[in-house]
């Protein structure tokens, strides 16, 4: 199959799938949004940022070179699961006042592994990566969220719950910063890709513990529901911006930059 001949067809489809999701009748139809719903607001501006960079990212991969198409088209697909997930997360928020937990975390399961696949996708650029690395980071992916998930929905205590997210997230870290990921990085990839991999992994340092901070403001502080739902939204969405727009936006800097140096 020529997949040149496809992509313009699948961008076509992308444009109108995205078209049909924002026109579509929202899922509550009685959902209105009020000027002083900032967590509301928050939830319609990030769901537009998600499109506009889905766009973007799938639209920039003529920019680049073969073997960075992959990283650029995973980038384009987890803000493409984040937006969609935004429509309903944005509804639900809007019409109820309460907080989308299942939605959130069907996103989080989808679009949290995609992200630590791009740490793998931009070593595999530039060496030859072992499985391994791509296993320990899906199994710390795993143990976070499902730590998350089992305390936000009440399967397990807060603090337990939190804690066995917190040991998964430490194993990323562990992972991208002494493991053998970090040391392919060191020793095998060109100052831009390790100027871009030590980027990503401080986003997931930083940009990542602002998801245990909207955790503790939500749920363990014992202040008021109403304001703790409100505090723990609003920072969950400023989180996934940066997880996933900033995220995405580096791996495209890094990819035209090594892109255009081979011209």
């Amino acid at each position: 199959m020529n997949f040149n001949s496809v992509l313009p067809k699948a961008k076509i489809a992308l444009g109108t799938f995205l078209t049909l999701g924002l026109t579509s009748a929202p899922v509550w139809a009685s959902a209105v949004l009020e000027p002083n719903d900032f967590v509301g607001i928050s939830f319609w501006l990030i769901s537009m940022a998600l499109v506009a960079s889905t766009a973007f990212f799938f639209l920039e991969r003529d920019r680049v070179s073969p073997k960075w198409k992959t990283s650029l088209t995973v980038s384009g697909l987890v803000t493409l699961v984040a937006a969609v997930h935004y429509f309903y997360m944005r509804d639900v928020w809007v019409a109820t006042g309460s907080t989308p937990t299942v939605y959130r975390y069907i996103d989080w399961l989808i679009t949290v592994p995609l992200l630590m696949i791009e740490f793998y996708l931009i070593l595999s650029a530039i060496a030859k990566v072992p499985a391994g690395v791509f296993w320990r980071l899906m199994i710390g992916t795993l143990v976070m969220l499902v730590g998350g998930y089992f305390g936000e929905a009440g399967y397990l205590a807060l603090w337990p719950a939190f804690i066995i997210g917190m040991i998964g997230w430490a194993y990323i870290l562990y992972e991208i910063f002494a493991g053998e990921a970090s040391k392919i990085n060191a020793n095998s990839a060109p100052k831009s890709v390790q100027s871009a991999f030590n980027t990503m992994r401080w986003i997931v340092t930083i940009g990542w513990a602002i998801y245990p901070i909207g955790y503790f403001f939500g749920y363990l502080t014992g202040s008021n529901p109403a304001d703790s739902a409100a505090a723990l939204n609003i920072i969950y969405n400023l989180a996934d911006v940066l997880n996933k727009i900033a995220f995405g936006l580096i791996i495209w800097n890094v990819a035209v930059t090594e892109s255009e140096a081979k011209h």
